[in-house]
Order: structure tokens, then C-alpha cells, then sequence
């Protein structure tokens, strides 16, 4: 999963401070993404100079909020409606955005997890016609021949593992529905986190920080 993808969609719950969000991100994904508070940070830093993200002004003891612009909010619609991120594993996509959208109260999850059955029967019926019959067995043919058959039999292959990954998600997907998608949401946590990254504030004499020391990044 892109992390850049799922921050956008945790947005959708409203204004967040980056620590927020990184533990945010962890838990909305059942523990498989808990990635470097740092990356949470950068992430956060690139997307608002992509005008993803903006200012949302700061919290009482002064974490800077973050919230989706116009555009953020766009990105984060089509995440959930399926447009995987450049490079990304369309496995982990879908296992993430159909946890991520579980836990989301805002999101329809029933559509999401729909959506995503839809694609992966259509990746299926694709690697299966891909797979084809299967080449021939090789005889006594010239070797240009016995090569084109063993770059057949390779791409055979690949495809029927493609169709077997395919049905290894319909049946996970099949799952999560018998089970009802709708019981895992959970609003945004309230507790105030132990650390969080701070804007430096000048010093009010040499040597002493503004408003005493700064919590730890």
C-alpha cells in the first residue's frame, strides 16, 4: 500500500496531527502497516506541496493539523474506488483499502469490498484465457521450435499463478462479506499521543526555548 493513498483517506475522518495519524494508519490496517513515524512525516510534508493536504491550523498544546484539499479528497475517493498506486502490489492494495474502509465510519465499505471483487473476478477470467490450454508437448522439432514452446509453457505458467492468486482474493473477499464488512468501524482516537512533531518556535532567550522543550519527533 502507498502510504501517500491511505494518509489521504484517513483524512476523510476530518483534521489530524501527523503522530495521530501514524498510530491511525497501524490500527485501521490490523497491524500490517506500521510503518517509521518519519515516513508518516514526509509523507505528510510531500503531499501538502502537492496540494493534496493543507493546514488546518494546530491543536491546543501545538501539534499542526493537517486536512484533505479539494484535491486530496479527490485522490482519496479514487483509492477507495480502486486506482492502485504507481508500482503497487495489487494483492496489499486490496487487502488494505478493504481494511482501511472497514474501519472507516465515513466510508462505504460494502461498496469498496464490491468494487474490489468485481476487478479481481475480471484479473481472474483474464490469467485463465492468458493460461490458455497449454503448449504441446515438445517433439522432435527444430530448436527454435522447442524454444518457442518453452517460452509458451513460462507464460502458461505465469498466468495460471496469476488466476490462482486471483482466486486466493475472491475467496478472502468472499470471507470478509460472510462476516459483514460493517462491524469494524471505530471513530478517530481522542487520546493525546505522548509525542508529536511541533513547529520550532524562536527562542525567548539564549539557550531557552519558547514554551519549554519540544516533544520528541
Amino acid at each position: 500500500m502507498a502510504v501517500r493513498d491511505a494518509l489521504l483517506v484517513l483524512l476523510m475522518n476530518g483534521p489530524a496531527y501527523g503522530f495521530a495519524l501514524h498510530g491511525d494508519l497501524a490500527a485501521r490496517t490490523g497491524g500490517r502497516r506500521d510503518v517509521n513515524v518519519g515516513q508518516t512525516y514526509s509523507t505528510l510534508e510531500r503531499l501538502t506541496k502537492q496540494g493534496l493536504v493543507e493546514s488546518a491550523g494546530s491543536t491546543d498544546d501545538g501539534l499542526p493539523l493537517h486536512r484533505l484539499t479539494t484535491a486530496g479528497s479527490a485522490a482519496a475517493e479514487a483509492w477507495l474506488d480502486g486506482a492502485d498506486g504507481a508500482g503497487a502490489d495489487p494483492w496489499h492494495e486490496s487487502v488494505d483499502r478493504v481494511l482501511v474502509a472497514m474501519s472507516m465510519p465515513t466510508v462505504d465499505a460494502r461498496r469498496v469490498l464490491n468494487g474490489e471483487r468485481s476487478r479481481w473476478r475480471e484479473r481472474s477470467v483474464a490469467a485463465r484465457g492468458a493460461a490458455g490450454p497449454g503448449a504441446s508437448e515438445p517433439g522432435a522439432v527444430a530448436p527454435a521450435q522447442l524454444a518457442r514452446e518453452a517460452r509458451a509453457r513460462l507464460a502458461a505458467s505465469a498466468a495460471r499463478a496469476e488466476a490462482r492468486l486471483a482466486e486466493a482474493m475472491l475467496a478472502w473477499l468472499d470471507e470478509v462479506a460472510a462476516a459483514g464488512p460493517d462491524g469494524a468501524s471505530f471513530a478517530p482516537s481522542a487520546e493525546r499521543p505522548r509525542r508529536g512533531r511541533r513547529p520550532s518556535a524562536p527562542a525567548v532567550a539564549a539557550g531557552t526555548p519558547a514554551g519549554g522543550p519540544q516533544a520528541d519527533e
